[in-house]
């Protein structure tokens, strides 16, 4: 994983670059100042001319009275995502001095660039928004028993400090512990859609603000997107109607780096969508397609690691020049040999 560090004078930055068809070797890379890494307005990135990554992971030093919700909220990150990148520091007292990976490195989904993607599994929407720049910021879906749908569909209308209509579900729920819902919510603190509010053409989904920041880049809504304020403002005033909106569930990610390095990044898969869904075979099927018909110098126990401990992190998936071959009665003929023969 690429990172950058924060410090008070700039970043650091240790970079490995792919070099060849076949190997990939590591070499440092200059320190780039931090307007330089920074220099585009919050979530903006400038899309590759080559390959599908963007950003660069970073660390950053918790300060006093910091939790780590509040690290990603500031540094364009959800929930999940910040979690899964320090799985060994607190989310709501890490120590002061601790430091925190940014997983803000990122393959870019396989998918048409065009309008808005969300994908689900990621938890993350990206926007395409003008020609060579992307977009893209952390979001909440639904979760199980609510699952947002995939499928493409465009934004309608946009309604600014919306009221909310409970669903009949929703108060029957609340009848039954006792606290019988209101049938609206005005504009206000208490309404879970927040100020800004773009409908979608499926009928009863938004992407909307949310009065629990908190609980951005988790499952939790009823099957609408739930972005930070700051962020569905941002999209609110600048995303026009008729907007294309695809939405996919694209668990793994594979592609390249404009140096030639193959990275990829795995997410726990929605629950709801797993039957018949292989993931090492979808990972598999992913990185062939990466590579067309040439056999891929691919390190196989370090995808298949990646794909059965999903973190969301950006890892090179090519074998380094310093690996030595094992010697093989034959050469795979396929992928699925190949991790088969990496097994042994």
């Amino acid at each position: 994983m690429n990172i950058l560090t924060l410090t008070p004078r700039g970043l650091c930055r240790a970079m490995a670059i792919g070099f060849g068809a076949l190997l990939a070797s590591g070499a440092q890379a200059a320190t780039p100042a931090y307007e330089d890494v920074h220099e585009l307005p919050r979530g903006h990135y400038a899309l590759p001319e080559e390959g599908s990554v963007i950003g660069e992971s970073y660390t950053v030093t918790v300060e006093e009275g910091d939790t780590l919700i509040d690290i990603a909220r500031e540094h364009n990150v959800g929930y999940e995502e910040i979690r899964m990148a320090n799985p060994d520091v607190s989310i709501w007292a890490p120590f002061a001095d601790t430091e925190v990976t940014i997983p803000a490195r990122r393959v870019l989904p396989d998918t048409k660039r065009d309008g808005i993607v969300i994908n689900l599994s990621e938890l993350r929407l990206y926007y395409f928004s003008e020609p060579g720049v992307v977009e893209t910021y952390p979001i909440s879906v639904g979760r199980e028993e609510f699952s947002t749908p995939v499928g493409v569909t465009k934004t309608t209308i946009k309604v600014k400090d919306p009221a909310w209509s409970p669903p009949a579900s929703m108060r029957r729920e609340a009848a039954a512990r006792g606290e019988p819902a209101p049938s609206v919510v005005p504009a206000g603190p208490d309404n879970p859609l927040g100020r800004h509010a773009i409908l979608l053409g499926i009928p009863s989904y938004l992407i909307h603000g949310t009065n629990k920041p908190e609980g951005v880049g988790m499952r939790v809504s009823r099957g609408c997107i739930r972005m930070f304020p700051e962020d569905i403002e941002s999209l609110y005033e600048r995303v026009p109607s008729g907007t294309r909106v695809n939405i996919i569930d694209q668990p793994f990610k594979a592609g390249w780096t404009a140096d030639g390095e193959l990275l990829a990044q795995s997410y726990p898969a929605l629950e709801e969508n797993r039957e018949g869904f292989e993931p090492l075979m979808f990972a598999m099927d992913k990185v062939a397609q990466v590579f067309g018909e040439e056999q891929p110098p691919v390190d196989y126990k370090r995808l298949r690691a990646l794909v059965e401990s999903p973190d969301g992190q950006a890892i090179s998936l090519l074998k380094t020049a310093e690996e030595e071959p094992t010697p093989e009665p034959a050469e795979p003929r396929n992928l699925y040999e190949s991790i088969a023969i990496a097994e042994r």
